[in-house]
């Protein structure tokens, strides 16, 4: 043995060749942290020592090659000052430099995921071997951050500028095949012939068939393009990325400025260029936020993961009511493999719901994204029925039946009968207390909520609903289920509302303040899309439907009589009265054509704002400011009061089901984090500005106590 060390070791194989191998102790996978980083260099010094190594194979113990660096480790390294987070990365930048320098050939075998600083420890070999099962990519735009392990030195000067802008500022996975194509990697092998692979590369550059120190000349040195060149790649990437990127998301583009800033020298002084660039990035509130989301997501996981041994394995799925959401959850799940009854009491609403799952399989397939052998296997997996013939055997049961507590109760009391005794049942409801339900049924521990959102197939969030009698079993079959479907499932407790819900009505319940001091929902919606919510709250009304918010409204009116009964009519309540109820009927806020594509586009329509007037009761000046303020504080403090009620367990889970599930900014990282970033103590003085708008607006006792001690929600 060579080097031994807890992450890597270093052994001889045959005539000269050793392998590095990565394998962390304790660890699922490979990440480079402090230990890794540290043994890294000891493993190069090592080898350096030895005469008798002639190459190497850098290896890695683990199904995965190496995941990147340990995120948990960043957020400590980004509080240091510039000066000392800038010379942290400049010594690990040494280490991969003094790999890349060894004086033999140097082959990389990735064994499978190869992300961000696993990738760049690719790149500083000389060789790369994959499997065609691995993916590699630099995925740390999606963190506020980009590649600081030397990856927008080395990958820009192996597969060109235009394939490295591409990778690095979309962040994306790559396949074999992809990487292949670039000249990412050299050769693209089956898993079992991966070392093989490996051996045969390094042996011919040891018997200069192939000339490793010629491969290795281009990453020294500066980009190979002109001045002209180098003016047309980045000018024009700068611009399209900074389009789809968006204002809020800088990394992206910085990452090209980057690349550009340091095209024209040589390895060493490139790699202090990205190390600048990168300590700028690291700083930014976005970086904060989104490093927070992944550090947040993690603990999801975990506690999804929790409940797997309690879960019962679901074989076979049913849901009750058919139309666009039953479609939906049928094809969510019939896609993620578990087949599905679709029930329903009319053949039209069957036909619906099936004709909405095919239009899904058929986006996918014509998208490349899933094979047609693939969209019948998953239609053959849909069973329409109209009757509970074959209901004997259902695992768990999800009902998605229109919103009234007495026809949802009917339903489940009637499916309880004809199911086996241990079959989990959930109801699909988006307001109604699961408790309330549970009422209806015999066996009310086998029973929660499963609460999805529209539309299934792209939002990520599944809130599982725990009633006053919900079983640990229901909960844990349940996680799993919506795990099995590819969500993200929160375990939250029993209120009108439950977390999402309860927390949007009171945003709403802003907007609606707004509308009644004469603002312009036009000029709302544009200055909440421009604080980064992908709609603003009119449209948004329109897409969920008046209808819906109208009748969720008045479900969080009886539940939380003190904040959210308003007195008077309101837009709501005139929209509906004039039976415009969004999208779904063509006209709202905004009136809808069909675009080119037969998608459903939003006109401004001068009938809104008559319909409008009525509710009026005073026209107040407001600036852009405000606007902000009246919808997001009370969005704020009701997702305090669900902390502080226990409807949800911590602060991680509130932020992340507000980022799942309405699509609040994620580079502000969440309602928590956002009084966070505001400061505790400014934001309960923000909020007692607006105190005279009633009690949405007024700051709990607890948030008080936090404010007075300093206290925060992270960290």
């Amino acid at each position: 043995m060579i080097y031994e060390g807890k992450a890597i070791t270093v052994k001889a194989l045959e005539g000269g060749i050793v392998e590095l191998k990565f394998d962390l102790k304790g660890e699922s996978v490979n990440k480079f942290n402090r230990l890794t980083l540290n043994e890294l260099r000891g493993a190069v010094e090592a080898i350096k020592a030895d005469a008798s190594v002639k190459g190497i194979i850098v290896s890695s113990g683990k199904d995965v090659f190496i995941v990147g660096a340990d995120i948990t480790e960043f957020v400590d390294n980004f509080q240091l000052s510039d000066e000392e987070l800038m010379a942290g990365n400049l010594e690990a930048n040494k280490i991969f430099s003094a790999f890349e320098d060894l004086e033999v050939p140097t082959v990389a075998a990735i064994n499978g995921i190869a992300l961000g600083g696993g990738l760049e420890m690719c790149l500083a070999a000389d060789y790369r071997v994959m499997s065609v099962n691995a993916k590699i990519g630099l995925p740390e735009v999606k963190l506020g951050i980009y590649p600081g392990f030397g990856g927008t030195v080395r990958l820009p000067r192996i597969i060109g500028t235009d394939n490295a802008i591409e990778w690095i500022a979309s962040g994306k996975e790559n396949n074999a095949e992809d990487a292949l194509k670039v000249g990412a990697v050299d050769a693209v092998v089956a898993p079992e012939l991966l070392q093989a692979g490996a051996l045969d590369l390094v042996k011919r550059a040891i018997a200069g068939e192939l000339d490793f120190k010629a491969k290795r000349k281009p990453k020294l040195e500066k980009l190979k393009l002109n001045a002209i060149e180098q003016m047309m790649a980045f000018e024009t990437a700068k611009g399209f990325v900074a389009g789809q990127a968006g204002p809020n998301y800088p990394a992206p583009v910085e990452a090209i400025k980057t690349i550009q800033k340091a095209a024209n020298f040589g390895r060493d002084k490139a790699l202090e260029v990205e190390a600048a660039g990168f300590v700028k990035l690291a700083k930014t509130p976005v970086a904060a936020s989104l490093i927070g989301l992944f550090l947040n997501d993690q603990e999801l996981k975990k506690k999804a993961k929790y409940y797997d041994e309690a879960a019962k394995d679901v074989k076979l799925a049913a849901v009750l009511g058919a139309g666009i959401m039953g479609g939906g959850i049928a094809y969510q799940s019939a896609v993620k493999g578990t087949p599905i009854l679709m029930k329903d009491i009319r053949e039209e609403a069957i036909q619906l719901g099936l004709n909405e799952a095919s239009k899904l399989l058929d986006k996918r397939v014509s998208r490349g994204k899933l094979p047609a052998a693939k969209m019948a296997q998953a239609l053959n997996a849909i069973r329409p029925t109209l009757s509970y013939g074959d209901f004997a055997n259902v695992d768990i049961v999800v009902e998605a039946v229109v919103e009234n507590p007495k026809v949802k109760q009917a339903v489940l009391a009637e499916v309880e009968g004809v199911v086996k005794e241990d079959a989990i049942l959930t109801s699909n409801t988006s307001t109604i207390s699961i408790s309330l339900l549970a009422k209806a049924l015999k066996r009310p521990e086998n029973f929660c909520g499963m609460h999805f959102f529209n539309p299934v197939h792209m939002m990520p969030l599944v809130e599982v609903i725990r009633g006053e009698k919900s079983g640990e079993t229901a909960i844990a079959t349940t996680v799993a289920y919506a795990k099995k479907m590819g969500k993200t499932p929160i375990v939250v407790n029993d209120c009108p509302g439950f977390l999402v819900n309860r927390v949007l009505f009171p945003y709403f319940g802003g907007f609606s303040k707004l509308l009644g001091f004469g603002v312009d929902f036009v000029r709302i919606d544009k200055v909440m899309e421009k604080f980064g919510w992908p709609m603003g709250p009119a449209y948004l009304s329109d897409v969920v439907g008046i209808d819906t918010g109208h009748h969720g409204r008045d479900v969080m009116a009886e539940g939380f009589p003190d904040r959210m009964a308003v007195e008077g009519k309101t837009a709501v309540d005139a929209m509906y009265e004039a039976n415009r109820l969004g999208q779904k009927n063509g006209k709202g806020f905004y009136s809808y054509e069909m675009d080119k594509r037969g998608k459903p586009k939003k006109v401004t329509d001068p009938a809104a704002y008559e319909v409008l007037k009525p509710i009026i009761i005073e026209q107040r000046e407001v600036t852009d400011e405000d606007i902000i303020n009246f919808m997001m504080i009370p969005l704020c403090l009701e997702t305090v009061r669900c902390l502080e009620d226990g409807i949800v367990a911590t602060a991680a889970e509130a932020d992340m089901g507000l980022i799942y599930g309405i699509g609040f900014p994620p580079f502000r990282g969440g309602a928590l984090r956002y009084i966070d970033s505001i400061g505790v103590a400014e934001f309960v003085a923000l909020a007692d500005k607006y105190a005279d708008l009633g009690a949405l607006y007024h700051p709990t006792a607890k948030l008080r106590e936090m404010a007075k001690n300093g206290q925060k929600f992270f960290g």
